[in-house]
């Protein structure tokens, strides 16, 4: 019964989930505003000296019309974070300041308030004012044009929030392990089609949201997430319940280089946040680790346990109901990772080892409320918030 459970499961995903397995969702129809509206990306940079250099240059020799200007935003760094900016940014063609953020307040996450200072650094006297906020990260570099088709597809849909999942880097072999079934996970759990419609789905990715000023005000401004540890669910949570219409898809043309060398960063990274996604619910952790198992693990145990006992002469019926049941959830569930493994060059291959994957990722969900439980829930190089709404 179990077993069968899981396969019907495993089609209604594959079926009726919002086509969360499907990697086609990219940007929407281009328009060609005249003039284009005026960009300022901000980026919250901690401890970010050596990412710098391999991202921030893409940013800047970006061929824009409109006026596209950088702010980084100092996030209480303890190396040459600002000076190496300030560096690039002379040889950029667009225009760069850096701000050293302001001691974080109570009950803030830093990141936020990282964010929040790059903004109320754009509406300074001296500034000509912007239309839309690009909010990215450090590690995030840029393709030739990318901010041009942004701004295009956000000002033609008149969308509040447009934010692309950026190419996380798969250079190893633990990258190729779990970094594309991050990416799958993440849209099984937010599928971007349904974000994108009027549903009440609302997520982001935060390496590239490009929001639009008015919106951002009209919704309270950043203060309304301030405590947010996933900043970007939050921020897109917010701007779709004042009204905003958002839109969230995958590109190529976006891409982290921010490296994982080890299984243990992804771990960490994974561990970080997990908690959080599950408000803190140690009950909510545990029906988690246990759909999980049900939905990835149960569906391959049947299939070789069905096997073993036809083998082993049992009963025909029930061996031939365990291994079929088994095998379809087993090759549905292969089936929807196959476009994301091929997203990110990879063999089809790997698709039938994604119940190991998952097993490891429920590992990293318990670890993460342990971590929580021990006064390091959400450690990011240094500093903990030990609170968040994730309103």
């Amino acid at each position: 019964m179990l077993a069968s459970a899981a396969a019907l499961a495993w089609l209604y995903l594959a079926l009726c989930h919002g086509g969360f397995w499907r990697t086609g969702h990219r940007l929407p129809p281009l328009t060609a505003p005249d003039p284009l509206p005026t960009i300022t990306a901000v980026i919250p940079a901690r401890n970010e000296a050596d990412m710098l250099p391999a991202c921030l240059p893409s940013l800047l020799g970006q061929e824009y019309a409109g006026l596209l200007s950088v702010i980084v935003v100092d996030d209480d760094c303890s190396d040459d974070t600002a000076k190496t900016a300030a560096e690039l940014g002379k040889a950029g063609r667009h225009e760069l300041a850096v701000v050293a953020a302001r001691p974080t307040p109570p009950r803030w996450a830093g990141k936020v308030w990282a964010m929040s200072e790059g903004v109320l650094a754009a509406a300074a006297p001296d500034r000509a004012g912007t239309d839309y906020f690009l909010f990215t990260d450090a590690d995030i570099a840029y393709a030739p044009g990318t901010v041009g088709r942004l701004a295009r597809s956000a000002a033609g849909g008149q969308f509040a929030l447009l934010s692309q999942m950026a190419l996380l880097r798969a250079a190893n072999r633990a990258e190729r392990l779990l970094i594309p079934a991050f990416v799958y996970f993440f849209a099984q759990l937010y599928p971007f089609r349904r974000v994108s419609r009027g549903a009440k789905t609302a997520a982001a990715a935060g390496g590239c949201m490009l929001v639009r000023a008015d919106a951002l005000a009209a919704a309270g401004g950043l203060a309304q997430i301030s405590d947010a540890r996933i900043d970007d669910v939050a921020l897109a949570r917010l701007l779709k319940r004042s009204g905003g219409r958002i839109w969230l898809g995958l590109t190529t043309d976006v891409t982290s280089q921010r490296p994982y060398d080890r299984l243990a960063d992804i771990w960490d990274m994974v561990a970080r946040s997990a908690y959080t996604q599950l408000r803190y619910s140690f009950a909510l952790t545990l029906a988690t680790v246990a759909g999980l198992t049900c939905l990835y693990l149960l569906p391959p145990v049947a299939a070789i346990a069905g096997v073993a006992l036809l083998s082993a002469g049992s009963s025909a019926a029930t061996a031939s109901w365990l291994a079929a049941s088994g095998l379809a959830g087993w090759l549905l569930m292969a089936v929807t990772y196959v476009p994301m493994l091929r997203l990110y060059k990879l063999s089809p291959l790997r698709a039938p080892t994604l119940p190991l994957i998952a097993a490891m990722y429920a590992a990293m969900t318990a670890d993460s409320a342990r971590r929580h439980h021990r006064g390091r829930g959400g450690e990011w190089k240094g500093r903990v918030v030990q609170l968040d709404s994730d309103r």
